[in-house]
């Protein structure tokens, strides 16, 4: 069987199988099928997620016991967001094994929800084998990609921003560029990193990555004890004001 050849893939042998297929199946497939419908992976992708997030956190906390919480939290973010489960669950030809509805497949492909499968199949590991199988699992599988952090995930001011502004405000923020110049042989950028309207930081670099970058690093200065306000609804001054 197809998930019998999964099972040698993971490293583990389920118990119940079926919570492997319900893994396997997208709400698309379902919402295809005829009476009685089978349960999509949408509820073991929700457990299997938190799972994931426990596991890659205890993993780095254990191994990097000199790395801060503002460092370890963009690293477990590198880990566990959905382009690096694609790209495992992509090694694994897991889309090979998906269940999918026509309009799916024809829509977007296999590849659009791998990660998410992954993910489920994370969850129907810890519910078949307990936290002890889940751990086997996803560090058999996700141990390479901790291996491979590099600085630019452990320093990466855009992750750590986000990572910041996500803990306050339902929302993520985005980048502006507000000034270019390209000559040909030198190249300046000047960029705004927002939330929603609110311009939280400026920054310049020979590239549009460098001058965001930088962007989000003026805005990690500000929120921060004494510029914390920003995350609140106040604005950045612009380059060349007066600081407060």
């Amino acid at each position: 069987m197809a998930e019998g050849e999964l099972e040698e893939k993971l490293g583990y042998r389920f118990a119940d199988p079926a919570l492997l297929e319900r893994a396997l199946t997208h709400t698309s497939f379902v919402n295809e099928s005829a009476e009685p419908r089978p349960e999509s992976n949408e509820r073991l992708e929700f457990l299997g997620d938190a799972v994931l997030d426990l596991l890659v956190a205890e993993r780095l906390f254990r191994d990097r016991p000199e790395l801060s919480e503002g460092v370890l939290t963009p690293m477990r973010a590198a880990v566990v967001k959905l382009e690096t489960l694609g790209r495992v669950g992509g090694q694994l030809e897991l889309g090979r094994y998906l269940r999918l509805g026509r309009g799916e497949e024809a829509a977007r492909g296999r590849s659009k929800v791998v990660g998410r499968a992954l993910e489920a199949i994370f969850g129907a590991v810890y519910l078949d084998g307990g936290l002890e199988a889940a751990r086997s699992v996803v560090l058999r599988l996700l141990d390479p990609e901790i291996c491979r952090l590099g600085d630019e995930d452990v320093q990466n001011p855009k992750s750590q921003l986000q990572e910041l502004v996500l803990k306050r405000r339902p929302i993520s923020p985005t980048y502006r560029t507000v000034e270019m110049f390209d000559s040909g042989e030198t190249s300046s950028f000047a960029v705004e990193v927002l939330l929603a309207d609110e311009v939280l930081g400026h920054g310049r670099g020979r590239t549009k990555q460098d001058a965001e970058k930088a962007a989000a690093r003026d805005a990690l200065s500000r929120i921060t004890p004494g510029g914390s306000r920003l995350v609140r609804g106040e604005h950045a001054p612009r380059a060349g004001d007066d600081a407060e």
